[in-house]
């Protein structure tokens, strides 16, 4: 009998890399959907810029590394990273401001520390966080959402002021307005409780019934992608599911002691880029946590300081700095959190 004779490893995953890539993918485009329906046509130079700049990057740097090119182009890492970072960035981001994001995602955050796999920080995020520090202005440049006020600019206004930095006559004010985690937090800055801003006639069509106007549906489309990721075996459920529940649970413990002044626990969950985050970034494979009970601990970090800094730090959203925090993390997590190896009664 004749027996196929391989190198290992000889038990193979179901799942390959470009498999995993564009099966997430597929669970953004709900959501991507919902952001440019509620968003505008910036979303979409987000993506356009991100996906464009992102694969040019890569494809320069693995040319300068000496690496196969066209395979790794085609693993679709590059084009996930491009895509959660132009979702995170404001639907008014200036193109530069976007290219210099996708840039530092991909040359430094990935490819300085050895490209796909050895990166220990989330690109999305790293690049996320270069650009917030370094332009906080250009990084509260949101379009108001449909249905409230104008709504967003059309297309030629918006293209002019993302590639060529031109402003209609009243202004950036006129097409831009504050998110509602930015909103609520500047109002209770200057003592204007939570009740009393969201029944503002100026204020109250950014609020819905559960969130703000437009982000509650984006974030339920990226629930129920990141839960069609779980039945697929692609994400973990203990992430997102540590994630959620620990949100739910500090911001309604606030919310019982104080409600006045902190929002109440499905504001949390549905707001900004929380779903994004649960299903789609905190999951990377590579830079969180991996034991299983290293997941749950992870999850939980991340969500208590994405609390801490929405409610008392200098940032609207923590997403980005809480994902790094606890990237950082991850690797002592795991040290402490190895299951039990079979037969070993000393551990």
């Amino acid at each position: 009998m004749l027996f196929k004779r391989s190198p290992s490893p000889h038990i193979r995953q179901a799942i390959s890399v470009h498999d995993m890539m564009f099966m997430v993918l597929y669970a953004l485009v709900p959501g991507a959907l919902a952001s440019m329906y509620f968003f505008g046509w910036g979303v979409l130079f987000n993506l356009l810029i991100a996906i464009t700049v992102c694969l040019g990057s890569e494809a320069i740097i693995l040319k300068l590394r000496k690496h196969e090119v066209g395979e790794t182009l085609l693993d679709g890492s590059a084009l996930l990273t491009a895509c959660l970072l132009a979702l995170a960035l404001p639907s008014l981001a200036p193109w530069w401001l976007t290219t210099i994001a996708s840039i530092s995602a991909i040359v430094v955050a990935k490819h300085l520390y050895g490209g796909l796999g050895f990166n220990p920080f989330n690109p999305a995020m790293v690049g996320y966080i270069v650009v917030m520090i370094s332009f906080p202005l250009e990084m509260t440049m949101w379009t108001a959402p449909m249905g409230v006020g104008g709504g967003w600019p059309d297309f030629l206004t918006t293209f002019n002021w993302v590639f060529f930095g031109n402003l209609p006559a009243g202004g950036i004010d006129s097409i831009s307005m504050a998110t509602p985690i930015d909103l609520l937090k500047t109002q209770l800055s200057q003592l204007h409780d939570i009740s009393e801003t969201r029944n503002n006639v100026a204020y109250s069509p950014l609020f819905a019934s559960i969130s703000g106007t437009g982000w509650q549906w984006v974030n339920l489309l990226y629930l129920g992608g990141g839960i069609w990721l779980i039945k697929k075996g692609v994400v973990d459920w203990r992430i997102p599911t540590a994630f959620l529940i620990s949100l739910v649970l500090i911001s309604n413990t606030f919310a019982v002691l104080d409600y006045a002044n902190n929002s109440s626990a499905l504001f949390h969950a549905f707001s900004g880029g929380t779903m994004l985050c649960a299903f789609f970034i905190a999951t990377d494979p590579v830079t969180a946590s991996t034991t299983p009970r290293g997941r749950w601990i992870y999850g939980a970090g991340i969500a208590t300081l994405v609390y801490v800094i929405r409610s008392w730090g200098g940032y609207p959203d923590g997403i980005a700095f809480a994902v790094i925090l606890m990237n950082i993390a991850a690797p002592l997590i795991d040290y402490y959190t190895q299951p039990k190896i079979y037969g070993d009664h000393d551990r």
